[in-house]
């Protein structure tokens, strides 16, 4: 039987917000070899048709088969609505995929509400509508178009006011958890945490999908235990963007309204050494 230990895992979003699910799965798995595309020119997903979705998906997929990748984490809460499913039919790999934590947030609800943001295609799959009939007790829909491209402009004020604006809409004192239904939200977390009351919590799906990509290729045999890990980037979009995502993975907090000038909003802070392991 071939030894697929060593093949890279690959991981993909529509942009550069799954490079914060990148960074949780380098954490939980550094002797790894990972390749992530970046399908930037095809971005935002999240107010397209879910064939148009599906189609996006299946062209980056088809470019990391190419790779021999071992095993597909969809970094993308929209790609794993609409496409994820299909992809677990056809593919002969391991899928990993991600959906928003409303599952952790609903275990955090004391009486209150729980805001889910997303992308407004995110919150009409039949995908989430089955999340919300298990944990959604309590939950609100919070659509959040045009707060992903922000994110990927790097545009730290206008996330800023664009978060103001939203949250205002909302009785914060009775919402008890705040669901960060797409990866790209997750490097405004710092910047959330700054609008909300103490009491909410803030809950996204980037650790639960690193441990249960760990988990399936301990069960598929395909962990690699011997490294050294290894990341390669990859886009459909330019130059500037593979150099983006490459200073994201160099960051803690990603964009922040504490952010030192000239940065474009992206902390300071470097991210602790992932330790990428060398062979025993």
């Amino acid at each position: 039987m071939m030894d697929l230990t060593r093949n890279p895992v690959g991981v993909f979003d529509s942009g550069i917000g799954g490079i914060s699910t990148l960074r949780e799965i380098v954490r939980e798995l550094p002797r790894e070899h990972f390749i992530y595309y970046g399908d930037i020119a095809n971005a935002p997903y999240g107010t397209k048709t879910t064939e148009e979705v599906i189609t996006c998906v299946r062209n980056v997929v088809d470019h990391l088969l190419e790779k021999q990748i071992k095993a597909l984490v969809i970094a993308c809460n929209t790609a794993t609505g609409a496409a994820a499913a299909t992809l677990r039919k056809e593919l002969s790999i391991p899928v990993i995929a991600m959906e928003p934590a409303l599952k952790p947030a609903s275990e955090k609800r004391e009486g209150g509400s729980i805001l889910v943001m997303a992308t407004p295609l995110t919150l009409q799959m039949e995908k989430f509508n089955l999340l919300m009939s298990k944990y959604g007790e309590g939950a609100v829909r919070v659509p959040c178009p045009g707060l992903m491209e922000l994110v990927e402009a790097e545009d730290s004020e206008g996330s800023l006011n664009y978060l103001k604006d939203l949250f205002a809409q909302y009785d914060l004192d009775h919402v008890d958890a705040v669901v960060l239904g797409c990866t790209h939200y997750v490097f405004l977390k710092d910047m959330i945490r700054n609008l909300l009351p103490e009491h909410i919590a803030i809950t996204d799906g980037n650790a639960g999908t690193a441990r249960q990509l760990r988990r399936v290729l301990a069960q598929n045999d395909l962990l690699n235990e011997k490294g050294p890990g290894k990341l390669e980037f990859e886009t459909s979009g330019g130059e500037n963007d593979l150099a983006l995502m490459s200073k994201l993975m160099q960051y803690t907090r990603g964009l922040s309204d504490q952010s030192p000038p000239g940065a474009k909003g992206l902390s300071d802070r470097p991210l602790e050494t992932f330790g990428f392991g060398q062979s025993d």
